[in-house]
């Protein structure tokens, strides 16, 4: 059977592991920490680049969209007139509809 002096001996080289464990512990969890800080920085700035870049296109878009309804919008209003124009005409009698058909090559 074992003495307690050898006993003690055994104990306190295993609490000397379990510190050296703890402490390679604590510098895994260390490193950790730091990836993390670092990968939440990292992802914060690509974020903040990719919503400029989203607002800058947005702003391109819709600047495109705003000429298009410009253009639908003048193209309506040309009809329109054109429309009222030619029933117009037709009221008063003026144009008949076979010379309206011969003017637009029907």
């Amino acid at each position: 059977m074992p003495t307690v002096a050898e006993r003690v001996s055994v104990v306190e080289v295993q609490v000397a592991n379990l510190d050296e464990k703890i402490d390679d512990l604590k510098a895994d969890v260390k490193e950790m920490h730091d990836c993390l800080d670092r990968t939440g920085e990292t992802l914060s700035k690509t974020l903040s680049e990719m919503r400029a870049e989203s607002t800058v296109q947005h702003t391109q878009l819709a600047g495109k969209i705003k000429e298009l309804e410009k253009s639908k919008d003048k193209i309506m209003m040309y009809g329109m007139i054109g429309m009222a124009f030619i029933a117009g005409l037709g009221w008063t009698g003026q144009v008949n509809i076979h010379t309206i058909f011969k003017f637009f090559g029907i």
